[in-house]
């Protein structure tokens, strides 16, 4: 896939301004794409859509397929007369605009989403068509999905190698008794898929009509407790219990002297090439129903991954396994594109050995380059004299510190090397970025909306080494300023992007 020069912001939807608590995608969704289009931005990069669990991250989902019910708008309910003015002020109630409260909100939108699941049978026969039509469409893991969250539920939300031994190795006869003794609760998780995929695809199709493409996010691991390791427990390393059998991970480095222990299941790759990747292929077109274009999360897990045994409490004595690479890629380009290209963008972070340098290239995928991390001195490969055209230039990412917040934290040889290589002041350090990442080769330029905000370390997504507190900022209403979206329509037309 040939992608042309472009700039873009990166922003989850959670991220936006709602009177609810929580951004969604509802009216102000349809603001933000009118501003960034107002800009002469092409793109929009969020992160995973999923269903998140405990923790709130979007890289810890119940599913790969299934969207976040939390992502719902109230507002839409209520046009489609599934929800009552009484029912939004409830939502709206103690609802915090600068940061999301995940403990206040979820319980309000989950009674909220069950308010208009009530009412769903005195809907309009043409929304009921609607619904069961998208049933029927998306029945190879929509059935899968709400039959395991309504498991959950009914086993207390807990993980599903908790639930009873039947279950967990889905008896044939266990299910179809749960299949019945749970059609209601089926049928609403079902539901909330139905609105959340209605509501998105809406919200798409007018990005797309203001010519902006959406950059989405595939992690290459997902998370345990999920429909798609209940459902598919051939695909990944368990023992008969169905607890893994050995996780993933990264090695002790400069930043962690016992490693990274993430804990999800590591994928059987002989077993997924013995069905020719077929898993795989759904999920990624399931994602592209979605998205335009693909970043596929800790790309370097396709070419080697980091091999923990899972009764390890650090990552200090794990080894590195080969990954499917060529393979798999192959597979993934004939199904996508037919050897027309990816629309694939390779977050290539981390330690990258020459077998992942090498798929990169076999594959002419677009690499990442991070200006944050570039300012150790003028060899660093993350300086824009090292870019190359394929690439996709940041400010930073949603795992860093804002750009004011790094530059307020750094030590003083990397504020001076990043002052004289700029040559800035660094009270405009955010901008400064944004400018040399817009004027740089890389064929697309990308920024946190955050760093546009020219805001601090407060205002950071998420720190991957500090558990609570994270995926909570939320911009303003007040923040869809003009002169920002000036500044980058002057910028975008001065670096032809």
């Amino acid at each position: 896939m040939t992608f042309k020069r472009a700039s873009g912001i990166l922003l989850h939807p959670t991220s936006l301004p709602s009177p609810y608590g929580i951004g969604d995608l509802g009216p102000q969704a349809f603001r933000f794409i009118d501003w960034l289009a107002s800009t002469g931005c092409k793109l929009w990069q969020i992160l995973p859509l999923g269903p998140t669990g405990y923790g709130d991250s979007p890289y810890q989902c119940f599913s790969a397929f299934a969207g976040n019910p939390y992502l719902i708008s109230p507002d839409d309910l209520f046009e489609n007369g599934l929800l009552t003015q009484s029912d939004l002020d409830v939502m709206k109630e103690n609802a915090n605009a600068s940061k999301v409260d995940f403990g206040l909100v979820i319980p309000k939108k989950l009674n909220l989403l069950t308010q208009a699941f009530s009412r769903f049978d005195s809907a309009p026969e043409s929304l009921q068509k609607e619904f069961k039509k998208f049933c029927k469409q998306n029945a190879d893991w929509l059935d899968d999905f709400a039959l395991f969250m309504a498991l959950k539920e009914s086993n207390g939300g807990g993980a599903w190698n908790g639930w009873s031994d039947k279950l967990k190795r889905r008896d044939e006869a266990e299910l179809k008794k749960a299949i019945k003794e749970l059609s209601h609760e089926i049928k609403k998780y079902a539901f909330y898929q139905f609105l959340f995929f209605r509501q998105w695809n809406k919200l798409r199709a007018y990005a797309n009509s203001k010519g902006i493409q959406i950059i989405g996010d595939v992690p290459i691991f997902v998370a345990y407790d999920s429909a798609d390791v209940w459902a598919h427990p051939e695909l990944f390393f368990l023992d008969k219990h169905g607890n893994p059998t050995v996780v993933a991970g990264v090695p002790p480095d400069g930043f962690s002297a016992t490693g990274q222990l993430w804990g999800n299941p590591l994928y059987d790759w002989k077993a997924h090439k013995k069905e020719k990747y077929a898993w795989w292929l759904s999920r990624l077109q399931a994602t592209l129903n979605l998205v335009d274009i693909l970043r596929f999360d800790h790309f370097r897990g396709f070419a080697g991954y980091y091999e923990i045994p899972a009764h390890h409490t650090t990552a200090e004595h794990g080894k590195w396994k080969k990954g499917p690479s060529h393979d798999f890629f192959k597979a993934v380009d004939k199904f996508l594109n037919k050897g027309k290209g990816l629309p694939i963008i390779a977050e290539d972070l981390g330690l990258i050995t020459p077998d992942v340098i090498e798929l990169l290239q076999a594959f002419k995928l677009p690499r990442m380059k991070i200006l944050q991390f570039a300012f150790s001195g003028p060899e660093n490969p993350f300086l824009p004299h090292q870019y190359e055209s394929n690439s996709v230039a940041y400010t930073g990412t949603h795992d860093n510190d804002t750009a004011f917040g790094w530059f307020a934290t750094a030590d003083e040889k990397e504020k001076d090397f990043a002052r004289r290589y700029l040559q800035i002041s660094g009270n405009d350090f955010a901008w400064d970025l944004i400018r040399a990442v817009w004027k740089s080769v890389a064929m697309f330029a990308i920024a946190p909306m955050q760093d546009v905000l020219g805001l601090g370390g407060d205002a950071r997504m998420n720190f991957p080494s500090k558990l609570g507190g994270n995926w909570e900022w939320r911009m303003t209403e007040h923040d869809f300023r003009e002169d920002l979206a000036a500044g980058l329509r002057d910028l975008n037309w001065l670096s032809l992007r």
